[in-house]
């Protein structure tokens, strides 16, 4: 069977069913809010739960108190209601490598925390973390493409209607989304903008239902807490889980090392955000410590950063290549040798030990050219844009001295 096509669904159950609904479902307060209150009368609020369906992409980095919580109140509801539970994950990077069905039951048992390929495997692989600006290509990538390529296949353009947990808070989002809707005979509907239901209003019906406050539902190495205001409580949930917020500072880290400006709040790194005299963030950064302990590789990086020819900006284009592997300390010598015995200036970090050596730094104006050697955890892949050389090639003039590393 291609990678591109599902894997085989449950006996009893099929790709063919004659679904009309589907439900939406992210974990976070507000969907669970939806769908807990729809299953007190599903008929009631216009649901046919033999023509329904949840609908759940696993990104792979959710909070572990809300897998928690998933399977000790809502779980049991999928259960005593027969609801059809499929949950999603993508099989790798590109469309073509397809998705994988984790679990397709009227009786789901477990969530999946995560499925063969993720959105940090996809970050980590080469050397970066989520952007704040423009759209949430993230989400988007991580749940949304899933999503449309299981109702594409599923519906395969006939009439259905899709729920949504956008909240009356986010009204704007009815809007994006009506815009953005691309999957043949899809309509989207969003009771609980309908219903005038915000987020505080979500989070008083759970915590009257099940007695407890059930958290925001997002990635461990998110972006957005900053600008949604909500980093003081982001960074108090780290410190609730030391050895995730180590693994969050590993990511950044080595994408800081490949770039400098891949600070994961915009301006702001997570690691700055740590007192080291504070023993709750202490504990964070020995996580860090412990997850820095392990093979290091040093790594030739270029960008170009160029213009189309009506003068725009265009998407920066790097090569990424690796050329040793070792440990930080004796890549760091190695680099810092070479480096100096060919007169380029070099950065070293004294308390992580990332080293790094600027070839040709980046200039203030496009286009404009950049090349260094840097040091990090051997996570990223060797990986170069399309037409990266031939690019390369035509910008610049004046190749830098080549450090003799390789």
């Amino acid at each position: 069977m291609s990678r591109a096509l599902y894997a085989p669904a449950l006996p009893g159950l099929s790709t063919t069913d004659d679904l009309d609904t589907v439900i939406n479902w992210g974990l976070g307060a507000d969907s669970t809010a939806y769908l807990a209150r729809v299953l007190t009368d599903p008929a009631a609020y216009g649901i046919d739960l033999d023509r329904a369906v949840v609908l759940y992409m696993a990104t792979g980095s959710e909070w572990p108190e809300t897998r928690i919580l998933v399977e000790e109140f809502i779980m049991p509801l999928l259960r005593e209601h027969g609801v059809r539970f499929v949950q999603l994950a993508r099989n790798g990077h590109l469309k073509s490598d397809g998705l994988t069905i984790l679990d397709d039951s009227r009786r789901p048992e477990r969530l999946f925390a995560r499925g063969p390929w993720t959105l940090w495997d996809d970050q980590e692989s080469v050397g970066t973390v989520p952007q704040q600006a423009g759209t949430r290509k993230c989400s988007l990538w991580a749940k949304g493409d899933v999503g449309d390529w299981w109702l594409e296949q599923v519906f395969n353009g006939r009439p259905f209607r899709q729920i949504l947990g956008f909240n009356a808070d986010e009204e704007g989002r009815r809007f994006g989304d009506q815009v953005a809707s691309k999957v043949p005979g899809r309509s989207g509907e969003f009771p609980l903008i309908d219903w005038g239901w915000g987020r505080k209003q979500c989070e008083q019906y759970l915590h009257a239902r099940f007695g407890v406050y059930w958290p925001k539902s997002y990635c461990t190495f998110c972006c957005f807490p900053a600008s949604m205001g909500a980093l003081p409580a982001h960074l108090e949930r780290m410190r609730s889980h030391p050895e995730i917020a180590g693994e969050v500072l590993r990511l950044e880290y080595t994408a800081m090392s490949l770039n400098p400006n891949a600070k994961l709040y915009g301006r702001k790194s997570l690691l700055e955000l740590f007192d080291p005299t504070q023993p709750r963030d202490r504990a964070c950064l020995a996580a860090f410590e412990r997850e820095l302990d392990m093979p290091w590789a040093l790594y030739h990086v270029r960008r170009l950063f160029l213009l189309a020819d009506d003068g725009r900006r265009r998407p920066v284009k790097r090569s990424t290549e690796r050329v040793d592997l070792g440990r930080p300390h004796q890549l760091a010598l190695k680099l810092t040798t070479v480096s100096e015995r060919h007169r380029v200036d070099v950065e070293h970090d004294p308390l992580y030990g990332r080293t790094r050596a600027w070839l040709r730094p980046r200039s203030k104006t496009w286009p404009m050219a950049e090349e260094l050697f840097t040091t990090a955890p051997a996570r990223v892949i060797n990986k170069q844009d399309t037409g990266f050389e031939h690019a390369w090639c035509a910008l610049i003039r004046n190749p830098a001295a080549q450090l003799p590393l390789a």
